[in-house]
């Protein structure tokens, strides 16, 4: 399985911005598919997964209410939608696929991760 992450950048505070990722591989109607972020000297923290079947999705509590995941299960791609971003929101966002896991919670553990992408840039500064 392979993910690759566009449409970071520079967004002023309270605006708005849409990662997405292109995905490719077998099996990959069988992933869960997720949005992660990293900030320098932190662990990389999960914020919302999409499983492949029904659309369940889940969200941390730094997703809810801002963030909002999205999934083309034919075009093979999925996408997080953020709005109202603050400043702390700067990362490395990163899109992964993950297997099933055991609790569907699970899969915005970065433990449960198979594939990563290479991340790309989000940056809110005015």
């Amino acid at each position: 399985v392979q993910v690759v992450e566009s449409g970071g950048g520079l967004v002023q505070p309270g605006g708005s911005l849409n990662l997405t990722c292109a995905t490719s591989g077998v099996y990959l109607d069988q992933y869960a598919l997720g949005w992660f972020r990293q900030v320098p000297g932190k662990e990389r923290e999960g914020l919302s997964c999409m499983s492949a079947g029904e659309g369940r999705t889940y969200y941390t509590d730094s997703a809810k209410g801002r963030f909002t995941i999205s999934r083309d299960n034919a075009k093979g791609t999925v996408a997080l939608q953020m709005s109202g971003l603050k400043p702390e929101d700067t990362a490395v966002y990163f899109c992964a696929a993950v297997p099933p896991t055991l609790l569907f919670s699970h899969c915005v553990l970065p433990g449960s991760v198979e594939a990563w992408g290479r991340g790309t840039q989000v940056t809110v500064s005015s």
